[in-house]
């Protein structure tokens, strides 16, 4: 009964996120909204091919068609024509090997134990890429099939054709998939999470709550901030991919992702960096026993100033460059005046820790590890 009911505990939290994700679908614009499109575009894709390969054409083999198309609707146009043809030539490949050994073996077996190996090993060819595993499936569906002719695998041959053409088509001609949107808010993600990290370690630094379990838990979104800017340097990617060979990149919302999104990852990658720094010079004097190497009230305060006006760079930065409809101007004059308080902030702060610099080497060394990951930090922000 006990298991029953955690079963159903932990079903509930995936069924709540199924149904929001249909929702998110419905109501906005967004990754739930794309990937359902996709899926429908996959059905439609597979349901045209067989409708002329099953039933208007009546092939022998007609459910390669739609097999082959549902899998090319791909993430990106110029995927689907890439992969297509890798596909292509991979079915190509493993149907006329079997088809040829078959023919002189007069053994399904036999021609099984011989080609099988060969197309396996063919499949890890390079230029045919995650594609290779296909040359074993048409091999398999030419000695599994019933009698092998050279017609029935030129069937074959044909209706993969036929079914990649069907897919890249739909894919190409209905909605062709953009990342635009994506990258933007994977940007944004990075930048709000950074954000947020500097203004918690700012607010704990000014109310002296140098606590190691709070110091902890921000050093942890430190490091995992990481992930973030990855997956926005993948996003960057994506979206140019998603550009190649696109209908809809001749939209005025479907503009190349320029050096300014380069840039910001550039960017986000020495925030993620010196955010880590900070968090860790943090964590590493919350100590019980480390209270005494903490910077005191003169340098903490202006510490966490200087952590703030960095925070509230970073949002800017995100929101003159990559706001909807262009540079946001008002954002961008916004972040120069920012700008120009981070350094007045970080000139202060150099003079407070000089000036105050103890005799223990222990405190001097917390206070030169602070201002370091301080000046780093602000060069970044400062130099874009």
């Amino acid at each position: 009964m006990h298991g029953m009911r955690g079963t159903a505990l932990g079903v509930r939290p995936r069924v709540r996120a199924a149904v929001e994700a249909v929702r998110r679908a419905f109501a906005e614009p967004g990754r739930e909204r794309d990937l359902a499109m996709q899926a429908g575009k996959a059905a439609l894709a597979a349901c045209v091919a067989w409708a002329v390969a099953g039933w208007w054409l009546q092939a022998p083999m007609a459910f390669i068609a739609p097999w082959v198309a549902i899998v090319l609707v791909e993430s990106t146009v110029y995927r689907s024509i890439a992969h297509g043809l890798q596909q292509l030539a991979a079915i190509a490949t493993g149907t006329v090997v079997a088809t040829g050994v078959a023919l002189l073996l007069d053994s399904p077996m036999a021609a099984m134990a011989l080609v099988l190996p060969a197309v396996v090993l063919l499949g890890n060819w390079r230029r045919l890429g995650s594609q290779g595993v296909y040359a074993a499936t048409g091999a398999l569906f030419v000695l599994t099939g019933g009698p092998v002719t050279i017609t029935s695998s030129a069937a074959r041959i044909a209706e993969a054709v036929f079914g990649a053409f069907v897919g890249i088509a739909v894919n190409a001609l209905i909605r062709p998939p953009l990342y635009l949107r994506s990258t933007r808010a994977a940007l944004e993600d990075a930048a709000d999470e950074a954000q947020e990290i500097l203004e918690r370690v700012a607010d704990r630094l000014a109310a002296d709550e140098w606590d190691s379990h709070t110091a902890g838990s921000l050093h942890e979104r430190a490091l995992r901030l990481w992930r973030l800017v990855d997956q926005a340097h993948a996003a960057v990617g994506w979206s140019r991919e998603s550009l190649r060979v696109n209908p809809r990149r001749r939209s005025r919302l479907a503009s190349q992702p320029g050096q300014d999104y380069d840039d910001a990852v550039t960017v986000l990658d020495y925030v993620a960096v010196h955010t880590a720094g900070v968090t860790r010079a943090v964590l590493e004097s919350s100590g019980d026993d480390r209270k005494g190497w903490r910077p005191g009230p003169h340098a903490a305060k202006p510490y966490a100033d200087f952590l703030h006006g960095s925070a509230r760079a970073i949002g800017l930065y995100t929101r003159s460059r990559f706001a909807p409809g262009g540079q946001d101007q008002q954002a961008d004059q916004e972040l120069r005046e920012v700008v120009e308080d981070l350094n007045r902030a970080l000139d202060d702060l150099r003079q407070r820790l000089l000036g105050a610099a103890p005799d223990d080497p222990d405190t001097l060394a917390t206070y030169g590890t602070l201002l370091t990951q301080a000046h780093r930090l602000a060069d970044q922000l400062v130099g874009h």
